[in-house]
């Protein structure tokens, strides 16, 4: 047992993963959701979240410490930027370890970016800092700039981009469907969690992506639009948990949209949770 192993347990449970990323103020401001922090980290707390994943000016105005994991990003860049696609570190390590966080991620655009290689060396020194510091390592992989499409064949590549260059868990965007979505977390050395994009159309959808995408061998979600932008974060939190930790299916899972919450607490025994 090391510190890594330790705080990696800090952000699963039971290996797998119902992360809620909400570092969106950064590069898309005040959105839908994300304007009252205290208030939606405690919503999906409730819900069953194994972490939150938060910028460190949010870690340091939250009035009480996150009752999940947690996990502060270092990556940077806004909407506005003359390139949308360039990510740079804006906070290390240590500051991390500092505000107690549990582990820490980094975004990598691949794909024509023309800062490509400035976010691979990032999150390669990065890597290596973790590894030395016993801090577990999300990356964030996408398939985004003039040459990229978002193919399964491209997916695959930037998850394992992460996964070679030493990350402990990496985030990519669902396929489209299990058997390619297979193939990306077969071939990548790291556990696999699926991004949520847009946000979905219908609850069940969002169930269903990520029932598919366990059948194909992720480990989880890190979902921040179809979860915070959500009328009830909550109960949307509790039904992804269901289908990820409980294994249920999508179709059961959405009972719990139509749950109650008693005394502050998501009721999960309407679909008998274990």
């Amino acid at each position: 047992m090391d510190g890594k192993t330790i705080r990696m347990n800090r952000i699963l449970e039971s290996g797998r993963a119902v992360i809620v990323p909400m570092d969106h103020g950064v590069s898309e401001g005040p959105i839908e959701g994300l304007t009252d922090m205290g208030r939606m980290v405690s919503l999906v707390e409730k819900g069953g979240a194994s972490a939150v994943l938060l910028h460190k000016g949010v870690i340091k105005s939250l009035r009480s410490p996150p009752k999940c994991g947690l996990i502060m990003h270092l990556s940077a860049g806004t909407k506005m930027g003359e390139d949308k696609n360039r990510k740079v570190l804006v906070s290390s390590v240590e500051q991390a370890i500092r505000l107690g966080a549990d582990a820490i991620s980094v975004h990598v655009n691949i794909g024509g970016c023309d800062t490509e290689p400035d976010m691979l060396s990032d999150l390669g020194e990065i890597a290596d800092e973790c590894d030395s510091l016993g801090m577990p390592l999300l990356a964030m992989t996408y398939a985004r700039g003039k040459n990229a499409k978002g193919t399964p064949d491209e997916i695959a590549h930037v998850a394992r981009v992460g996964g070679e260059l030493g990350a402990d868990i990496v985030k990519c965007p669902y396929t489209g469907d299990i058997k390619s979505m297979r193939l990306v977390t077969e071939a990548c050395p790291a556990p696999v969690v699926i991004a949520g994009g847009p946000k979905c159309e219908s609850d069940y959808e969002v169930l269903k992506m990520v029932e598919d995408a366990m059948t194909a061998g992720a480990i989880g979600v890190s979902l921040g639009r179809n979860i915070f932008q959500h009328a009830r974060p909550d109960l949307m939190t509790a039904a992804l948990r269901a289908v990820i930790i409980d294994g249920v299916s999508a179709k059961q899972a959405s009972s719990i949209l139509r749950g109650y919450v008693k005394n502050g607490h998501v009721e999960r025994a309407a679909i008998g949770a274990h």
